[in-house]
């Protein structure tokens, strides 16, 4: 069954560019030129990923994400930002996308993200464990739902993902490497520090009440979930 892809830009030439290459490598492409057709397309086409742009006049891919993420929907979002800037692909990443692409890109490194993210979602429909407990955290992946001392965890769409993996894998040793692959698909430049920034935040919300620090970092090796000895 062919994955169908959703682009939300209000620039025709990237819509154009972005049709044809999406559409030679056998995806449906739909399009919307602004964040409110955007939405209202959601709704209609169930797209399997969404490629959005971030800066759009009216309703921007910021405001477009969370609505999206509003609506209880986990489609996977890559958004595309002209700002090579860390405060604002956190931003996105925070408010429930999963990918970014900094403007000017190349087809090729798109289409590549593209597959990634369409992967990850086919290999969680397949059948991953669903509920999983690791002292006082439980996580249940249908509900998206993290308790943590009997307090509900707010967590982003990406937060959740790295918590899961964790839960998947307790007591054992994640490289830099392997997380970064199984949660963003690919290889980061050795300059990004996304994966710090979002280690940092889950750690504050799951210790937010004093609770002891579960996610360790293991000094140039990487980060494992254990209790402190």
């Amino acid at each position: 069954m062919r994955s169908s892809i959703l682009i939300i830009d209000d620039d025709e030439k990237i819509i154009s560019m972005l049709r044809r290459g999406l559409a030679f490598e056998g995806y449906d492409v739909y399009s919307a030129h602004n964040g409110m057709e955007g939405l209202q397309m959601m709704l209609t086409a169930d797209p399997d990923l969404v490629v959005l742009d971030v800066m759009m006049p009216q309703v921007d891919g910021f405001e477009v994400c969370r609505r999206i993420r509003e609506g209880g929907s986990s489609v996977p979002i890559l958004m595309l930002t002209a700002k090579d800037e860390v405060e604002n692909r956190v931003k996105g990443l925070d408010l429930g996308a999963d990918d970014y692409l900094v403007k000017p890109f190349a087809l090729e490194e798109l289409l590549a993200r593209v597959r990634a993210l369409l992967r990850r979602k086919e290999s969680t429909a397949d059948g991953d464990v669903q509920r999983l407990v690791f002292e006082d955290i439980v996580l249940d992946y249908d509900s998206r739902e993290v308790i943590r001392a009997g307090r509900r965890l707010e967590l982003t769409a990406k937060e959740f993902e790295l918590l899961y993996l964790f839960m998947q894998n307790p007591k054992r040793l994640l490289t830099r490497d392997l997380i970064m692959d199984k949660i963003w698909g690919y290889d980061y430049s050795g300059e990004s520090n996304v994966l710090e920034v979002y280690i940092a935040m889950l750690r504050q919300k799951t210790e937010e009440q004093g609770q002891k620090r579960v996610i360790q970092t293991i000094r140039g090796a990487g980060y494992i979930l254990r209790g402190e000895s």
